[in-house]
């Protein structure tokens, strides 16, 4: 059974940065394909990256500020955000897409994320 938990949000100015983590249990990192969502209020969720063996990807606004990284050993995925903007306040969700086995994307809880001075 897959199992996502998040951590590491919070209240940061504008130009910090944050670590996002997510503890991935019943995910095979070598196979499966991570990813780190962002929905803000009254906008729709929407892809910051994702990462598996083949691809790491961002979206625009995240190129260059963001980094999706994965520690096997801990079958932890991370996001390294820097230059934080307001805009990017939202809540942060990790994802793991599975097309193997149990099929479908599974998501953890979230964790707010909010860039204000």
């Amino acid at each position: 059974q897959v199992q996502l938990v998040e951590s590491g949000g919070g209240l940061v100015q504008p130009g910090g940065s944050l670590r996002l983590s997510c503890a991935a249990s019943g995910v095979i990192l070598s196979v499966d394909t991570m990813g780190w969502y962002r929905q803000a209020p009254g906008k729709q969720r929407e892809l910051v990256a994702m990462i598996n063996d083949e691809h790491t990807n961002y979206a625009d606004f995240g190129e260059g500020r963001f980094t999706i990284s994965r520690d096997s050993a801990k079958n932890t995925v991370y996001l390294q955000m820097n230059s934080l903007k307001p805009e990017d306040t939202a809540v942060y969700y990790c994802n793991c897409r599975r097309v193997w086995g149990e099929r479908g994307d599974y998501w953890g809880q979230g964790t707010q994320v909010t860039v204000s001075a």
